[in-house]
């Protein structure tokens, strides 16, 4: 009994030693194979993945505004506002860039050009939110139901009113209210750390998830269901490739290795592609803003913020699949059309949470706007999770790109969180089960 037990312990110190981004390809790649070979029979593992879908979705409220509200209240207010600004800009200009690209790529490629409307296709997709709506719901009137309801945008926001009030307070010249701040901010700080806790355990189970996942969506589509979207999805593909290799250039305009960032980067760009969530993805793009050297402060900011606001994948998709059902309905856009598409979905994607999905709600806003036919939307739904998987990588990666060029490379200041704790969580990841040291 003994030795059965220590041989448990050792095949789960075995697993836990090697290292996630290892258990994370493997997974994929199992699940791409049992999935084309068994079929549509496969969805009987559905319930796996969708457990891991929600097990990353559980921690998403308690991520943001734990490390929101921690990160906000640790550094001063113009700290706050310049970090702000720069982010929001390049958060709104990778957008344009991104939905343009879509355009342009697509109206090159012209996909979905010969294809015929299904018949019994007609059915709408989720109705989009009317943007006047989107933007006066972003101040919440009961932060606790829009935390129920998961309006992230609402929770960002009093995150945010909340962070920095409490910074105002420890600032304070009143060393009562001072202290009372900092008793605030120590709660948040754990707070934060008993989340990144749960999610290490939400990691561990991370291969299982990933394998029903993608043996599900490729044992319904199989691979003769994407040939009719063969052009889409390869334009989707490549409009996404060249997003990157902007943000790569980006990087070295302001003096950063790219090859540093890619190696702290590649284990949030992996798993927010096999979960399709940028949002379900935030801890482990924390961790890896942390190995780069971003300060808490920022990526505390930045991250959950991007999460929310920054859709450059789904602006590339977007763009592309507006083409795609224009030219499946027969319908050409003009100049004018295609630049108001655009300038709609760089809206629609501050409206849109970084979940599996999401990138729906979008689209149907823009062929709203274009005046277009729902019909071959469900074209589009068909191989959407696979497109979801490579626009929600490129979320994340823009994400983490615009956190490392605001935090402008400066020597790290105090954390604000001990790295003791967050360093076991990565640990799973990395093959140790022991506290790593703080960098």
């Amino acid at each position: 009994m003994t030795v059965s037990t220590e041989k448990n312990r050792s095949w789960w110190r075995r697993y836990l030693a090697f290292p996630l981004i290892y258990k994370l390809g493997i997974a994929l790649v199992l699940g791409a194979v049992v999935g084309l070979l068994v079929g549509p029979d496969i969805a009987v593992v559905k319930p796996l993945g969708t457990v891991f879908l929600r097990l990353l979705q559980m921690m998403v409220v308690p991520v943001v505004v734990f490390t929101l509200v921690a990160g906000v209240s640790s550094g001063s207010a113009g700290q706050f506002g310049r970090v702000g600004v720069k982010i929001m800009v390049y958060y709104t200009l990778t957008t344009m860039v991104a939905i343009t690209l879509g355009l342009a790529l697509a109206s090159l490629f012209q996909p979905g050009a010969g294809l015929t409307l299904p018949e019994g296709t007609e059915s709408a997709p989720k109705e989009a939110p009317p943007l006047n709506e989107v933007l006066m719901n972003i101040v919440p009137t009961n932060p606790i139901s829009a935390m129920v309801e998961g309006d992230m945008l609402a929770v960002l926001f009093f995150a945010l009113v909340f962070g920095l009030a409490l910074g105002v307070l420890r600032s304070s010249e009143d060393e009562r209210l001072a202290g009372l701040g900092e008793n605030m901010r120590r709660f948040f700080e754990a707070g934060a750390e008993v989340t990144f806790v749960a999610i290490r355990g939400i990691l561990e189970y991370a291969p299982i998830g990933v394998f029903a996942l993608l043996a599900v969506t490729l044992g319904e589509t199989g691979m003769d269901a994407l040939a009719p979207l063969a052009v889409l999805t390869a334009t989707v593909y490549g409009g996404v490739a060249v997003q990157i290799l902007l943000y790569c250039l980006i990087l070295l305009v302001f003096g950063h290795s790219v090859r540093g960032f890619f190696a702290a980067a590649k284990e949030p760009m992996l798993m927010s592609f096999v979960t399709r969530s940028s949002s379900g993805t935030l801890p482990v793009s924390m961790r890896a803003a942390e190995r780069m050297g971003v300060d808490e402060g920022v990526y505390g900011f930045t991250l959950p913020l991007g999460a929310t606001i920054n859709m450059d994948g789904t602006a590339v998709y977007v763009g592309a699949a507006v083409i795609f059902v224009a030219n499946v309905a027969g319908v050409h856009l003009s100049l004018t059309e295609l630049i108001s598409v655009a300038l709609v979905g760089v809206l629609a994607s501050v409206g849109t949470a970084g979940v599996p999905g999401a990138g729906l709600i979008m689209l149907s806003l823009a062929i709203t706007q274009a005046g277009l036919p729902f019909g071959p939307v469900a074209l589009v739904a068909g191989i959407d999770a696979l497109l979801d998987m490579v626009r929600s990588m490129c979320n994340v990666t823009g994400d983490l790109a615009g956190t490392r060029i605001v935090d402008g490379g400066a020597r790290r200041r105090r954390r604000v969180f001990p790295a003791r704790q967050r360093d076991g969580i990565a640990a799973a990841g990395e093959g140790s089960t022991a506290s790593a040291s703080a960098h």
